[in-house]
């Protein structure tokens, strides 16, 4: 008797122990370079460690964005959106993980039933009206013998992850285009004190061009060359204008607000460049959320492959059903009372080729999620030498113009000079006008793009974030998003 327990204590322990019919997981190998080309960037920057983290665009030392930026985050629909679909995906996590558990359901009928006097096998003793009431449980647990709710679970869990990941992705990227929208209108706040200031020169120069052609010193010639450089100045500032404006209008949406009813008030001041954060190209996977979320759907879709190898094997399920059942209301007596017990089991004989076709679309599915894994990495990288790339020359540019801005100076206080002194035409003058004007325009376009370039950067980086901030699926939600209007 003793043998005959120890034996079936042995197959229950096996039974539940289960057989894992997934391949071993293991992340898709990417070559990551042991350096990035261009660094010149860093030379000045600070060490890896204080990479900024969630409140990066902090180091511009602007509190106006900082408080778009936590607008942003608190009403912005589109992360509202992310934000859902990361709640939906928690919610299948839990769905998948209620599996591994026994389920209990509770019922009851009560009716009263009428019975045709013609009903084929009737006997002459059945009455025609009879009640029929039953309540009772019942109980059922899938045994998990090759651990197809295990690798279920497993596969919502990585979704999860990987959802939360995307939400963590979408909110970064919007952070840098609120950052990079910002920077264009501060940029554009000092394009437009550039040229109020020029029309301001510019109107003071045709008043001397006008007064020196009423004293008969200076041609008709000169004072149209003098007007056309004013008109077109005041032409550059509307333009200037008018980009603030479509500027605003993306800031507003961003943070949620009709752009009738949103506004930033002008800020000429320079932003200059926080140092920016030092990266290696190994810590770079750890640091991109979206190369964290491609991952975690290789690990759903490897566990997703166990799910289909389990269809082929035997489903056993344990049943139990317990209650009462009587012609009349009291029923709750031991003589009504009614049970069953016992195992199920099921085996697919045929399918028609259904369980392999799906077997095939999960090894295929793990070899798009293992792809794409790798897409995202090779993309990332590329990123990350893009900035690089446009900071170091945009640097180089911004020197090369700064002297051309020096030297264009010098030649319209040379070329004004003269004038004055009637040794040469407004010609020359108008000449240096427009030079000095466009190479200072261009100086005003080259920060504001080079301070973009950096938040790029920042954003190809991770903006701070870690692979480690990924949540467990029944934790509490990463964000909140007020959709109120």
């Amino acid at each position: 008797m003793k043998s005959r327990l120890a034996a079936l204590a042995t197959s229950a322990a096996l039974l539940l122990a289960g057989c894992d019919l997934a391949p071993p997981y293991k992340a898709p190998t990417v070559v990551v370079p042991v350096s990035y080309r261009d660094r010149t960037i860093w030379h000045t920057a600070t060490p890896a460690d204080t990479m900024p983290r969630s409140d990066w665009w902090a180091a511009f030392n602007q509190a106006e964005l900082d408080r778009l930026e936590g607008e942003l985050v608190a009403r912005n629909f589109t992360l509202a959106s992310a934000a859902a679909t990361y709640d939906q995906a928690r919610a299948n996590a839990a769905a998948a993980r209620s599996g591994l558990f026994p389920q209990i359901n509770a019922g009851g009928v009560l009716s009263y039933n009428r019975q045709s006097l013609h009903r084929p096998l009737r006997s002459p003793d059945q009455p025609t009206f009879y009640g029929a009431n039953t309540v009772g449980a019942a109980v059922g647990y899938e045994v998990d013998l090759w651990d197809q709710i295990h690798n279920q679970v497993v596969a919502g869990k990585a979704a999860a992850q990987a959802s939360a990941a995307d939400l963590a992705f979408i909110r970064l990227s919007l952070q840098a285009e609120l950052a990079n929208d910002y920077l264009l209108l501060r940029g554009l706040d000092a394009q437009a004190k550039l040229l109020e200031n020029t029309v301001t020169a510019y109107r003071h120069a045709l008043d001397v061009v006008q007064n020196r052609f009423r004293g008969l010193i200076a041609s008709g010639v000169d004072v149209s060359r003098a007007q056309t450089e004013l008109e077109s100045a005041r032409a550059q500032l509307d333009n200037i204008r008018g980009r603030r404006a479509l500027a605003e209008h993306a800031i507003a949406t961003l943070v949620s607000v009709p752009a009738p009813a949103f506004s930033l008030p002008r800020d000429p001041t320079e932003i200059r460049m926080p140092p920016l954060p030092r990266g290696i190209p190994s810590v770079l996977l750890q640091r991109r959320p979206d190369i964290a979320g491609a991952e975690r759907r290789v690990a759903a879709a490897n566990a997703d492959i166990g799910v289909a190898r389990a269809a082929f094997y035997p489903n056993i399920t344990l049943n139990a059903l317990g209650g009462f059942q009587s012609t009349a209301l009291s029923i709750f007596n031991l003589p009504n009372s009614i049970w069953s017990l016992g195992p199920g089991l099921t085996l697919p004989i045929f399918r028609g080729g259904l369980l392999r076709a799906e077997e095939a679309a999960a090894v295929a599915q793990y070899n798009l999620a293992a792809a794409n894994y790798r897409g995202t990495v090779l993309t990332a990288f590329q990123e990350v030498e893009d900035a690089l790339a446009q900071l170091h020359w945009l640097g180089s540019e911004l020197v090369d113009d700064q002297r051309a801005v020096a030297a264009a100076q010098r030649t319209l206080d040379m070329a004004m000079a003269l004038f004055v002194d009637g040794a040469s035409s407004y010609l020359e003058v108008a000449v240096a006008q427009e030079q000095l004007l466009g190479a200072q325009e261009l100086l005003l376009e080259l920060q504001t793009q080079y301070l973009q370039s950096g938040v790029q950067l920042i954003r190809a980086l991770g903006g701070g974030w870690s692979d480690r901030e990924l949540p467990a699926p029944d934790s509490t939600p990463l964000l909140h998003v007020d959709l109120k209007p």
